[in-house]
């Protein structure tokens, strides 16, 4: 018996090795399609404010390939590096409207550092042109500055609302539960709305609902201003 510890430690730190090579090789289960509040984005950024562009519209973020396991894997992994090339004009266009920089105002240093940490996990299903191309398409599906807006959820410094109020009307539109971010203002210790966030299946093509396992703390009132 005492010959299997020694054994079993080692199937430990191999499978432990195998995980994060997959993880390294772009290994995924679902898309989270990240989109920002600019302002919330700005207001906390450790960039220069004479770059900040808060837009009054939820822009995109990116487009991440998944696990449940680790929301944030994979990442950085093996594959084509961004070409500018293939932001082809009629793209490009596009992308400068749902896809800017707001920190810092460079949109395709923007676009490279995503395609570069998150686009090539998934370049066997996207290539670089499919990646913004798809992004730009989920964007314009649904509009959500104007579905809260018809739930007369608005920038507003004084209101506050429940992380159930501003899921509702989105799910309401999409048919899709999605997942919110928020950020947390130090001078006013304020949870600030940051990002909402749809969850697609493997080839990012259907919409699925998010699994809650993060998000805007529970209990605590959001604020969007």
């Amino acid at each position: 018996m005492a010959m299997l510890k020694p054994s079993l430690a080692f199937l430990v730190l191999a499978f432990a090795f195998f995980l994060c090579f997959i993880m390294s090789t772009g290994s995924y289960v679902y898309f989270q399609f990240v989109q920002q509040w600019p302002p919330t984005t700005c207001r906390l950024s450790s960039k220069p404010s004479h770059q900040h562009r808060p837009f009054q519209r939820f822009t995109i973020h990116g487009l991440w390939p998944s696990n449940y396991s680790n929301p944030r894997k994979p990442s950085n992994c093996n594959g084509s590096q961004f070409d500018d090339r293939k932001v082809y004009p009629d793209l490009r266009s596009d992308l400068k409207r749902s896809w800017p920089d707001v920190e810092g105002g460079n949109d395709t240093k923007f676009w490279e550092g995503e395609w570069n940490k998150h686009g090539k996990c998934s370049e066997q299903t996207l290539n670089q042109f499919q990646y913004f191309e798809r992004s730009h398409d989920m964007w314009m599906s649904y509009n959500i500055t104007e579905v809260l807006k018809n739930a007369s959820i608005v920038p507003n410094a004084k209101q506050r609302w429940k992380y159930s109020d501003i899921v509702s009307p989105i799910k309401g539109a999409t048919g899709r539960t999605p997942l919110l971010r928020c950020k947390r203002d130090p001078a006013t210790n304020t949870e600030l709305l940051h990002e909402v966030v749809f969850c697609y299946e493997y080839n990012a093509l259907k919409q699925i609902d998010c699994n809650r396992t993060a998000g805007c703390k529970n209990q605590r009132a959001i604020s969007f201003q």
